[in-house]
């Protein structure tokens, strides 16, 4: 039942993982075009200005001239001030952003270090239970060894089943009794 906990949270894990990358991803590409587009703009700026002032001057009189440099510096200034707030919402953006991106990452540290942690205690659980399951089999290969002794003993001697279920032995008589008693005389050999 954990195992299967386990892996199910190792699957979210992934795809919160998955979706953090596609996401961030597309936020850079989004950043970057932004900016390009940005830069373009403020190439263009000044040669389109320049070029619009001299096509201006060039089709108006000389009077008109200083009424035009008088309207066209109070439509730079407007220009200059929307730019002004434009950059200044792109920054305010790209902090927002900023502060976006952060709280992913430390989302994702969290979700690394949670994920490391489930996998180490799913190895120590392991390996506890292996180390349970050796000592549990070696007792019993010990135990089964003794058996395997007694069962060597039982087929060198001459032993068989009597008629009534009960074992009869060929005795050696000459042989050394043992025992409390000395009541056990040893089984000679097949």
């Amino acid at each position: 039942m954990q195992q299967d906990e386990l892996t199910a949270l190792i699957d979210k894990t992934a795809t919160l993982m998955a979706q953090y990358e596609r996401r961030g991803g597309a936020i850079d590409a989004r950043l970057q075009a932004l900016g390009e587009v940005l830069q373009g703009l403020t190439r263009q700026l000044p040669e389109v200005v320049k070029t619009s002032a001299d096509d201006a001057m060039q089709a108006l009189p000389a009077e008109m001239a200083t009424v035009m440099r008088n309207d066209l510096g109070q439509s730079i200034g407007e220009y200059r001030q929307r730019l002004d707030a434009a950059g200044h919402d792109i920054g305010k953006a790209s902090q927002d952003l900023a502060g976006q991106i952060g709280q992913l990452q430390r989302l994702h540290r969290r979700l690394v270090w949670k994920a490391t942690g489930t996998v180490m205690l799913a190895l120590a659980l392991l390996l506890a239970g292996g180390a349970w399951l050796s000592l549990h089999y070696i007792q019993i290969i010990r135990d089964n060894q003794l058996s395997a002794e007694l069962l060597q003993a039982y087929n060198g001697a001459d032993v068989t089943l009597c008629g009534d279920g009960k074992l009869c032995a060929n005795v050696d008589t000459r042989g050394v009794r043992r025992g409390e008693n000395r009541q056990y005389l040893p089984v000679k050999p097949r």
